[in-house]
């Protein structure tokens, strides 16, 4: 099937082609002859009712020396797309969530956008494990110092972090008798600005803070358990944490099993689901990562399935 893809990500210059999960999916689709448009956030742009952007046909190849020659630049309707991969990082902010509404428009206008404009906007990467009460462990949103306090003396060691972060940055590990408990609220908050989350601490992450990788509804079979480094709590790659393949316990196959219908549903068709010991502590919807280290410890292909799962949905579209 010949498919005219659009991707928007961060610049592909600066990308680590060895850990890039975007750049594994642009590899295999050129792989089955799909054109690729390169596309940055800052080059969308709204005109006379449509969505535009200025985008540049994109070649990669599987070199870590020279990985991607990009043609001239040219202007384009995003309707001229078959599909679209949003594929920006975070920062989730205002400049993002205007993406999205023209990405909406793209969508109206039959193109297929993943991850489903409305539902980036809605499935807040750490707010979202929300709606899966019977999953998480004891948690906490608020702006509230006071109430961040007394979630601090029931659990009594905590995990607080900001709500549109990424890579574990800003996320501070304490407890109820930390001298430094204040300002780390005060800091976090904004001085009550801005909610936070707090989360009830895991001894569990020592073993690691498993991501997994589910497609339309669907886990992939393997976890990366991402594990921290000597002296640090979070496991995140981006912070020094080391990952080890493991296979899906029973309980990892309950948590998908409980949460991959409802990311079916939005439209969520590649998600990064993060498991600490038994409980599900992040969505992760925006760029999630980890494919290329599964690939690699597994002998997987897991942009093929992705692709597939793109192709079956276009085919089903198109008999309707």
């Amino acid at each position: 099937m010949k498919i005219k893809l659009g991707v928007v990500m961060d610049a592909i210059e600066s990308i680590n082609v060895k850990k890039d999960t975007t750049f594994a999916m642009l590899l295999e689709a050129q792989s089955r002859d799909w054109s690729i448009s390169y596309m940055q956030q800052q080059d969308l742009f709204l005109e006379n009712g449509q969505a535009w952007a200025t985008m540049r046909q994109l070649q990669v190849q599987d070199n870590p020396e020279n990985w991607y020659q990009l043609a001239s630049e040219k202007t384009a309707n995003l309707a001229s797309l078959d599909v679209i991969l949003m594929r920006k990082d975070p920062p989730f902010d205002l400049e993002y969530i205007y993406s999205t509404y023209l990405l909406e428009l793209a969508e109206a206008a039959g193109v297929r956008v993943i991850n489903k404009p409305q539902s980036l906007r809605d499935a807040n990467e750490k707010f979202f494990i929300a709606n899966f009460p019977q999953c998480i462990t004891p948690t906490i949103v608020t702006r509230q110092a006071q109430r961040l306090r007394q979630f601090a003396d029931e659990q009594g060691e905590v995990i607080f972090k900001p709500l549109d972060g990424m890579g574990g940055a800003s996320v501070f590990r304490t407890h109820n008798s930390d001298p430094n408990l204040n300002v780390i609220i005060e800091s976090l908050t904004n001085m009550g600005k801005q909610s936070i989350m707090g989360q009830r601490y895991l001894p569990e992450i020592s073993a690691g803070d498993k991501r997994i990788l589910v497609i339309n509804g669907e886990p992939i079979p393997y976890a990366l358990a991402r594990i921290p480094a000597a002296g640090e709590t979070r496991g995140n790659l981006a912070a020094g944490g080391t990952g080890k393949g493991l296979e899906l316990t029973e309980r990892d196959k309950w948590i998908c099993a409980q949460v991959g219908p409802t990311l079916k549903k939005k439209g969520l068709m590649f998600v990064g689901i993060d498991v600490i010991g038994d409980y599900l502590t992040e969505i992760n919807v925006t760029s999630p990562t980890c494919v290329r280290e599964l690939d690699t410890i597994f002998d997987l292909n897991i942009s093929a399935t992705f692709l597939d799962s793109i192709e079956e949905t276009i085919s089903a579209s198109q008999q309707k």
